[in-house]
């Protein structure tokens, strides 16, 4: 099976493409590893350490999508035909795989087929499923700090996935989890803040 980077380097720089990519178009490169596949390819623009300004929410929706039919126990993901359709332009892709290939091939050099039953399982699925659901919501959240490393955790657990490489899996489980955290407490803060700045404004106009 050939690697991601350099499939994803055929298929956007040495074949002719038009100047808008359509998702649809995309699934060719699939295959069997669809979700393994689509979920990297949707977590990237927002793992990258670049902005990706207006991605985290439609792509966070895709990938809620993708997580639920996971748990489901779909084989093969279901996405409505507007979605499919959807489309960027080929240079904003060109730009995101390019800052995001180097990572790919880090990856790749040390990933190899091993604690499959993580990747294969109905349980490992399951989880694999409800950590990735849990961090799209996350990305979903329009607060500074709870999009970036919650797209990272969903990447790396995606990579394995598609690879069938459970110890790659299971370290992107360890990053959601301290992504979930780290979420939380950012919410928390926020809506503490929210309400104390509330609190002082009542008894401002109280006085």
């Amino acid at each position: 099976m050939a690697k991601l980077s350099a499939e994803l380097e055929k298929y956007f720089w040495a074949e002719e493409r038009s100047s808008d990519v359509k998702l649809g178009d995309i699934l060719e490169l699939t295959g069997e590893r669809i979700f393994g596949f689509l979920l990297v390819i949707l977590s990237l623009p927002s793992a990258l350490p670049v902005p990706a300004p207006g991605y985290s929410i439609p792509f966070g929706v895709l990938i809620l999508l993708l997580a639920v039919q996971m748990i489901a126990g779909a084989k093969i993901p279901w996405l409505p035909e507007k979605m499919k359709k959807g489309s960027m332009k080929l240079e904003t892709v060109q730009k995101f795989i390019k800052a995001g290939n180097p990572w790919l091939k880090r990856i790749e050099a040390i990933t190899r087929p091993r604690m499959t039953y993580i990747c294969t399982s109905v349980p490992g699925r399951v989880i694999i499923g409800v950590a990735i659901c849990l961090m799209a919501i996350s990305m979903m959240i329009p607060i500074p700090g709870t999009n970036t490393l919650p797209a990272m955790g969903i990447f790396i657990t995606a990579f394995g996935l598609q690879e069938d490489d459970g110890f790659i899996s299971l370290a992107g489980l360890v990053i959601c989890l301290i992504a979930s955290i780290l979420s939380t407490s950012i919410i928390m803060a926020v809506i503490w803040g929210g309400s104390s700045l509330l609190d002082m404004i009542k008894d401002s106009l109280g006085r």
